[in-house]
């Protein structure tokens, strides 16, 4: 697979170009680097707040019925997302409608026009997506996970903010944070699909080379102390007990990444990973049971996160720490080492088969300033880790000053932090 084309406007935005000849759509997508990373905590929630806000309507269209009439009346799947350090917008479209997907997206970045009627409508979806949330377990039990390692920074809060916060949000606050962080030289531009690169790269450049730079919003370093295991329980009265149980790791660009994603897939990455036949096979205690990696510009961690029979809750805990354990003290054999590989390559390349997949996937690697690497450059990568590699990483990480445990369940005065050792 080729490698994108890549250019730099010279207000310093940031262009991809991935030709599929193949493809029957074309994803249109704008990537800022604004995330909750990048807020204060008088203002935590306000990215993705403004996230929203940018389909309430803009000068061009000036409601919210004018957005999304115009992406349904093409077919497209449309949305946007907002993460710790970067958010995105994007169409994904039939290939005769790429001009005017590109049209609509870059008016969403562009020209919202931050009505107040609209900023008071819409304090009460956020609200309500924030309860929805709160009573999703799984979903509440990563929140808590992130609170647990990371405490009262920006990499420690909610992506959706506090409901005090969304109430008191203001016009003004929107208008400021945009102007501090919605810059050219933050900004990634891709089309991935079937599409004209000669045509793409005039129409962007129609819509945003015209951008004036500013001075961008510096998002915190974080912080990391930890000297001993620690918990978090959220107490609620519900049918299984969800967890997540994990440890400090390292940053994306860390040369361990590979290391570390072969030790995950081991662990929790499969319906034959260790923990999918220990947890689920044998003991019969969850549905679901995985694990995975989250690496950051300057953090990161690997967690295990499961649903379990509330009566099992300190056996599958105990099932975790052993496979931990046991990934320290011994190296993983060839044969399980090179099926976690392939399980782990066939993912990547099976997620970039589609418009909108490796549009992300190179995306994701360029508003990170990394280096582009392709499907093939990543599963070279991966495929040299060796078993001391995966056993060295296990020996880091899998340490006691590392270890955290969130759970929300009906679990009124306990606490696990006495069986919580590596």
């Amino acid at each position: 697979m080729k490698k994108p084309i890549r250019f730099t406007y010279s207000n310093g935005l940031r262009c991809l170009l991935i030709p599929q000849k193949d493809s029957l759509t074309v994803t249109v997508a704008v990537l800022v680097a604004a995330g909750s990373k990048y807020e204060t905590k008088e203002i935590n929630g306000l990215s993705h707040f403004l996230e929203h806000m940018c389909f309430k309507g803009t000068k061009k269209r000036p409601y919210p019925i004018d957005i999304a009439g115009e992406l349904d009346g093409m077919g497209a799947q449309y949305n946007a997302s907002t993460g710790h350090e970067y958010t995105t917008y994007y169409a994904k479209v039939r290939n005769n409608s790429f001009k005017k997907a590109l049209d609509v997206v870059s008016d969403l970045y562009l020209n919202p026009v931050f009505h107040k009627e609209d900023i008071e409508i819409e304090r009460g979806v956020i609200i309500e997506e924030i309860n929805m949330y709160e009573d999703t377990p799984p979903r509440k039990v990563e929140e808590l996970f992130y609170e647990l390692v990371y405490g009262d920074q920006p990499a420690g809060w909610s992506i959706a903010g506090t409901k005090e916060n969304i109430k008191k949000l203001t016009q003004e606050d929107f208008i400021t944070y945009r102007e501090k962080n919605y810059l050219p030289e933050s900004t990634v531009v891709f089309v991935a699909g079937n599409f004209n690169p000669t045509v793409a790269h005039k129409e962007i450049g129609k819509y945003f080379s015209n951008l004036s730079r500013g001075t961008k919003m510096k998002k915190p370093k974080v912080k990391e102390s930890q000297i001993k295991p620690k918990e978090l329980i959220y107490q609620k009265n519900v049918e299984q007990t969800h967890l997540v149980l994990g440890v400090r790791a390292f940053d994306l660009r860390d040369k361990r990444r590979f290391a570390l994603e072969v030790l995950s897939e081991i662990l929790g990455g499969g319906m034959s990973s260790r923990l999918f036949k220990k947890v689920r096979d044998e003991l019969g205690a969850a549905y679901y049971v995985r694990s995975g990696t989250d690496l950051f510009s300057d953090h990161g961690f690997l967690s295990v996160a499961a649903g379990v029979d509330n009566k099992k809750v300190k056996i599958v805990i105990n099932a975790v720490l052993d496979e931990m354990r046991s990934l320290k003290d011994n190296l993983v054999s060839e044969v399980e080492l090179e099926k976690a590989k392939e399980h782990l390559v066939g993912g990547v390349f099976l997620n970039a088969d589609t418009s909108d997949s490796i549009g992300y996937f190179y995306g994701m690697q360029e508003i990170m300033d990394m280096p582009l690497s392709s499907p093939e450059d990543m599963a070279k990568k991966v495929k040299a880790v060796t078993p001391k590699e995966v056993r060295d990483v296990a020996r880091k990480i899998f340490v006691n000053n590392r270890l955290n445990l969130a759970l929300v369940g009906p679990l009124e005065n306990e606490s696990f932090l006495d069986i919580l050792k590596i």
